[in-house]
């Protein structure tokens, strides 16, 4: 007859040590609405440590009026679990849209207790409109490509044919002669900068030290476009390499940079450009044709500025061709740069408020020459 084996006793901190291994935000409230405790993840949400979050109820935390509230009291009263889908958390301390999917429930071993469980669906809404600002760079891709061929062949002609006018008009003819031959090649330039989206040729991509790349931007940048404003940078020294071609990623971060700098405009003493990078574990995106499979991006680098803002109704499409808030903007640059990050298997997006602006990239790391770049799985 066999006898049951006792269940293993694991050691006091093993259920904190699980809580902490959870990438979404785990937080406890007592009865009187303060926050008993929380996981790493829950820390990194609402942007305190464990102490400082004790010392708080969860209302100082959330929107004023927010469904999650009124929640933890339906579950106190019924005694059931409740879910809630879509529920936008973003606050002053936690600034911008801040869309979450709500678990609430009873701690069984204390019931005037409630366990909270936050997913954020940001990164997934992120990752659909990805797919749309890709599907825009491929329209792109097939007008550039008309253009160079039905614009660019045709000009040379009209150049070459105003040249040939400017020996033998008189003087004051000439301005004129000449301005064709600008326009000219001011289309032309245009022109060469969207054929940069036709170029679809598999990128040799290697291990990369972000941290260099950056450091490379901040030395091209601060003399020069951002010579008016103070640039710091927050970084996590172990973050692991980046999966690219050099150069792309400091094509990226170089517009980004430049970007935030001419919003941020002449404000002085006051005007800031801060980098960050941070591994984010748990960001894993599904590889289009491919459904199955799934590809992590756990490293995260963000460009975040003080300038006045994205306005609202340009944020959906701020990576389309032909957006920009600039008088004279083509509107290709960030087009560009979404291009890369996906050419790269990355996404990026924006998040912006007045003063706080921030360019989310969100990159596969180098696992090693035989490996699946980011870890497909």
């Amino acid at each position: 007859m066999s006898t049951l084996e006792p269940m293993p006793i694991f050691p006091s901190g093993s259920a904190d040590a699980v809580l902490d291994a959870l990438p979404h935000p785990v937080v406890m409230v007592s009865a009187d609405g303060k926050i008993a405790n929380a996981n790493a993840a829950a820390e990194a949400f609402f942007q305190a440590s464990l102490l400082l979050l004790r010392r708080h109820l969860l209302r100082d935390l959330v929107p004023f009026g927010s469904p999650l509230l009124a929640l933890i009291d339906q579950v106190r009263t019924r005694g059931a679990a409740v879910n809630e889908y879509k529920v936008d958390l973003g606050t002053p301390r936690n600034p911008g849209e801040r869309l979450v999917d709500l678990y609430v429930a009873r701690l069984p071993e204390r019931s005037d207790h409630v366990v909270v469980m936050l997913q954020e669906r940001t990164i997934a809404d992120k990752m659909d409109r990805q797919l749309t600002h890709r599907g825009a760079a491929r329209s792109v891709t097939a007008l550039a490509a008309m253009l160079a061929h039905e614009i660019k062949n045709p000009l040379s002609g009209i150049r070459g044919a105003a040249q040939l006018l400017e020996a033998s008009v008189p003087d004051e003819d000439r301005t004129l002669t000449k301005l064709i031959c600008e326009e000219a090649d001011r289309i032309v330039k245009l022109v060469d900068r969207m054929e940069v989206f036709t170029d679809e040729r598999p990128i040799e991509r290697q291990s990369v030290n972000i941290h260099v790349v950056l450091d490379a931007v901040h030395r091209v940048g601060q003399p020069g476009f951002a010579r008016h404003l103070k640039v710091t940078g927050e970084y996590d020294p172990s973050l692991p390499p980046v999966l690219a071609r050099r150069d792309r990623p400091v094509q990226v971060f170089l517009h980004l940079v430049k970007n935030a700098a001419e919003s941020v405009g002449e404000a002085g003493p006051d005007g800031e450009i801060a980098f960050t990078t941070a591994f984010r574990p748990g960001v894993r995106l599904s590889v289009p044709g491919n459904p199955k499979a799934r590809v992590s991006l756990p490293l995260e680098f963000c460009v975040k500025d003080n300038g006045p803002g994205v306005p609202e109704d340009l944020l959906p499409h701020l990576f389309d061709p032909f957006v920009t808030t600039k008088p004279t903007g083509s509107g290709l640059g960030l087009a560009l740069v979404a291009k890369i990050v996906g050419d790269h298997g990355g996404i990026i997006e924006c998040e912006s408020q007045p003063r706080h602006t921030t360019f989310r990239v969100l990159m596969p790391m180098f696992l090693g020459d035989d490996a699946e770049p980011g870890g497909a799985a």
